[in-house]
């Protein structure tokens, strides 16, 4: 890390009973970062930055999630700022509807859908190994990595953001579909940078040193 070698204060991995909590834990470590896994609301209000990782199927991830009482602490933390890392789904999450196993509601904070790759392409669905990410724009996450680095993907659907100007980062895979997000403190991403070696740390590093800029601020 920067910013003198500091830890960043506490940035809680968001536990609702799904998706790669640990390995999302020790990369962020690996990369300089203080985290935890906590599927308490009052620790996840309390901390300075909130990663929201997912594997499965979106239906059953909001289901949990609101089971678990966690959709209104995270929804109020990215109110008040403070950064926010979704991962995999819980990319896919921050979107409106997700057309996965019928129509779902999701956060909505991003406006637009969730969609699976077309079925009329000579494509092996899921998408899942290295490919590459393209930039679109300036983004604090992808500081010091150069376009076109790869990462590695494993998903079905994929987010179709309303407005461009949300995108941070695009992939081909038979289409050019959105594979990063960037809005004010919201950062998210399709691929695992926990499992996408040198880049990939850097992304869990550059997130950590978001959250310091943040409490400076």
């Amino acid at each position: 890390m920067n910013k003198e070698n500091r830890l960043p204060p506490s940035i809680v991995v968001v536990d609702y009973g799904m998706g790669n909590l640990r390995s999302v834990q020790k990369g962020l470590e690996k990369a300089g970062c203080q985290a935890v896994v906590s599927s308490d609301p009052a620790r996840i209000e309390s901390a300075a930055g909130i990663v929201l990782p997912g594997v499965g199927a979106f239906r059953d991830c909001m289901a949990n999630l609101t089971r678990a009482r966690l959709v209104d602490p995270v929804l109020e933390s990215i109110e008040k700022g403070k950064p926010f890392l979704g991962i995999c789904l819980g990319m896919q999450l921050l979107l409106g509807v997700s057309e996965e196993f019928g129509t779902h509601e999701g956060l909505g904070i991003v406006p637009g859908r969730v969609v699976r790759f077309p079925a009329d392409r000579d494509l092996k669905v899921p998408h899942m190994g290295w490919n590459r990410v393209h930039f679109s724009g300036a983004s604090p996450l992808f500081e010091g990595i150069p376009d076109g680095s790869y990462f590695y993907f494993v998903h079905s659907y994929y987010a179709d953001p309303d407005s461009s100007e949300a995108v941070s980062g695009w992939t081909d895979y038979g289409v050019r579909f959105c594979s990063s997000i960037s809005m004010d403190n919201i950062f998210a991403c399709q691929f695992h940078p926990e499992k996408s070696q040198r880049w990939g740390l850097k992304i869990l590093e550059n997130f950590g040193n978001i959250v310091i800029g943040q409490e400076d601020g």
